[in-house]
């Protein structure tokens, strides 16, 4: 499932405990992601699930289940 990989990426990227990371779950405020975390792992998510995401999206992936939703959007 989706957000069991992207929740898993999450969790080794920023070095959090993957169990604490729910689609509710917001990047900066909740799992501490900066700017460059955030550019890494859009960059690993685009390789794993083989989709681009544009810039402008970029800011509007606030919590872990706007990646996800995206992800099952557009793969």
């Amino acid at each position: 499932m989706v957000f069991e990989q992207v929740r898993d990426m999450i969790a080794s990227q920023l070095q959090v405990d993957a169990a604490s990371i729910t689609p509710e779950s917001r990047l900066v405020e909740d799992l501490k992601a900066d700017s460059a975390n955030v550019m890494v792992m859009i960059l690993e998510l685009e390789q794993q699930f083989e989709v681009e995401v544009e810039d402008e999206v970029i800011l509007n992936l606030k919590t872990v289940g706007d990646v996800v939703n995206y992800i099952q959007a557009h793969k």
